[in-house]
């Protein structure tokens, strides 16, 4: 147990000594041995526990005690700050929370005590290694990122120690969220994530950045509480906090299927599905390390995490129908919203919001195949847009330019980062990466489920998709002969985090049918007591071994255009005499300059009319539903 307890207190440690360093050069040899020993920890927990599921007898009154008291004290700095800056909803929902907290405290958690607080199995194994391995990236990234951010706010106070705080500090409560069995304490780490989140996304203090931190904190409080309630349900009900009783009930009790509902919901809006996804599209305003941490290895995969979990008891029921149903419609109507978006941030947002939707509606159906199919998802979705979102940063910077539209000759003048975003988009919608096989599983598992309305969902978004992420390739690929090479100066810890994020991408392509034999078909055979054999037909061997061919020649494709050729360069014929390559002489003696814009479609899915159909649709089904529980309808 030491070594999981080493592993979650040194992203604190380091945390605390970056707050109180101001040195440059200091703050960059502490992050990067930080992220270092992250890593290596992560890979040793791993290794150390991986098939082998174990509960830790780890329980203190003195620790709950502290949780409470932090919980009380993060509840007032909320009321204090939603008055301050005018944000009175956040007050009330603290208000509430709070008075919540203390009466569960007081009334309903005494005498339940749960003394294995920790548990380990191949799903937190997961977990820890995309939390470990790619939020230390992007903490290494930041270093150099941030130097840069800063230079373009010379003006401005550093706060660079509070961000990487912050930073490694999600870390740890990640940690945390992961490997609790006691549910008060995932709770405690549940709302650390979503402080943190709202001060990362308010980190540049403009009026925009503090509305949208606010937002965040609102539909986030939203999820704490359900995630309260559930807690007090339990305690009330059944008088267990441990997540293993609750996945050892029966899902069909009316106040078990209540509390699981209520969990579902706090996972639903923690992983910014609609109708509260607004959230995440507002954490563009931060910097992207920001960006780049909730979207793919911290914040929204906490709220996945906790539905995967849960998936063995929302087979067929009420439960399983709300949180299918919410995903399915999330990941097409995100999908369809992100073929009106230019920039670049806002594509990727909505491309997030979509992955995480699918992984959802995997997890609302409640069989191993699906959750199989969810879980790969979860693995492949936080490398490769973990890997785009620090792209699209460093290309902002040196381009000076978020605008996929602006993104013109980026292979002659940033060639290297337009391979990187080039995998990434590839690795999002191509074979023989993972997204495209984790969503034909989920496919398969939803046409094996006769869930109409998920096999529709899942069709029409993934061609949404190709439509959305083709536009965006075609842009990196276009080749500007006049363009400058402007990369040079990209910071070498950047570098470092693409490039080892690339090679992630690439090299779980190769080596998923190892990554899903390892860690994720021992778990559901334990967790869903089936065959290891039954579990995915997708993995028969010439199967297999297709991908693997695929993904050798993937790799041999580019060898050709590297070193020099004799080829002749000659300009490009554009319906007249060439002036240079974007430009022509055109009738009259004209000059006619040459551009290339995609079409955006905003008439019919302006994300205006996608927001307004998504919100209201899921929030009646969530609101019917559950209240359809608590009258002990069953189905």
């Amino acid at each position: 147990m030491n070594d999981i307890l080493f592993m979650m207190v040194v992203p604190f440690i380091a945390a605390c000594l970056l707050l109180v360093t101001k040195n440059d050069k200091a703050r960059t040899v502490i992050a990067e041995i930080a992220a270092a020993i992250i890593i290596l920890s992560s890979i040793w927990v791993a290794y150390s526990y991986l098939g082998e599921p174990q509960t830790f007898e780890f329980h203190s009154e003195t620790i709950d005690l502290l949780m409470f008291a932090a919980e009380v004290v993060l509840g007032l700095t909320i009321i204090y700050l939603g008055i301050k800056h005018k944000k009175y909803a956040a007050s009330v929902l603290g208000l509430v929370q709070l008075c919540m907290s203390v009466y569960f405290e007081f009334a309903l958690k005494e005498g339940i005590g749960v003394e294995n607080a920790l548990y380990i199995d191949d799903l937190s194994i997961i977990m820890v290694l995309i939390i470990g391995i790619i939020g230390s990236l992007i903490c290494v990234y930041a270093v150099g990122y941030m130097r840069d951010f800063q230079e373009h706010h010379k003006d401005e106070k550093d706060r660079r120690p509070w961000f990487f705080f912050l930073l490694y500090t999600f870390l740890s409560a990640m940690y945390g969220i992961v490997l609790s069995n006691d549910l008060v304490w995932m709770f405690f780490f549940w709302e650390i994530t979503t402080l943190c989140s709202f001060a990362l996304i308010g980190y540049t203090r403009t009026e925009e950045a503090i509305n949208n931190s606010f937002r965040q904190l609102i539909m986030n409080l939203i999820g704490g509480i359900a995630f309260l309630a559930a807690n007090m349900v339990l305690a009330y009900q059944y008088g267990f906090l441990d997540i293993q009783s609750l996945l050892a009930s029966d899902s069909d009790a009316q106040w078990i299927l209540v509390a699981v509902m209520l969990l579902c919901l706090a996972g639903i809006v923690k992983s910014a599905q609609m109708p509260f996804h607004t959230w995440l599209l507002g954490a563009m305003v931060a910097p992207t390390p920001t960006s780049a941490l909730l979207h793919s290895s911290t914040m929204v995969k906490a709220g996945v995490f906790m539905v995967l979990k849960l998936s063995p008891l929302l087979t067929g029921n009420l439960a399983g129908y709300m949180t299918m149903t919410v995903g399915g419609l999330t990941f097409l109507l995100a999908s369809m919203a992100a073929i009106s978006q230019s920039n670049a941030k806002r594509v990727l947002a909505y491309s997030t919001i979509a992955n995480l939707g699918l992984i959802v509606a995997c997890a609302g159906v409640g069989e191993p195949e699906a959750v199989w199919a969810g879980i790969m998802l979860m693995i492949f979705h936080a490398v490769t847009k973990s890997m785009m979102f620090l792209s699209v940063g460093t290309a902002e910077h040196h381009i000076g330019s978020r605008d996929i539209e602006d993104m013109d000759g980026l292979f002659v003048r940033m060639p290297k980062l337009a391979i990187v975003m080039m995998i990434g988009i590839a690795g999002m919608f191509l074979a023989p990466f993972g997204m495209l096989i984790s969503k034909w599983a989920a496919l398969t598992s939803f046409v094996d489920s006769e869930y109409i309305v998920l096999i529709a969902c899942i069709v029409f978004g993934s061609a949404v998709t190709s439509f959305y992420w083709t536009k965006w390739l075609g842009k990196l690929a276009c080749v500007v002969s006049d363009a400058g090479n402007c990369e040079e100066t990209v910071h070498k810890q950047e570098w470092f985090a693409l490039g080892c994020l690339g090679v992630l991408t690439i090299a779980l392509c190769l080596l998923y049918p190892v990554v899903s034999s390892e860690t994720i078909i021992p778990w559901l055979t334990d967790t869903f007591h089936s065959s290891g054999e039954e579990l995915i037909p997708l993995l028969e061997s010439n199967n297999m071994y297709i991908v693997i061919m695929m993904a050798i020649v993937l790799i041999l494709l580019p060898l050709p255009f590297f070193g020099r050729t004799k080829k002749r360069v000659v300009p490009n014929y554009m319906a007249g005499v060439g002036i240079d390559d974007q430009s022509y002489v055109g009738s009259m003696g004209a000059t006619v300059n040459v551009t290339l814009r995609n079409w955006y479609m905003n008439a019919w899915f302006g994300e205006d009319r996608i927001r307004k159909i998504g919100e209201a649709v899921t929030a009646v089904v969530i609101v019917a539903l559950i209240v359809a529980a608590v009258a002990g309808v069953s189905i």
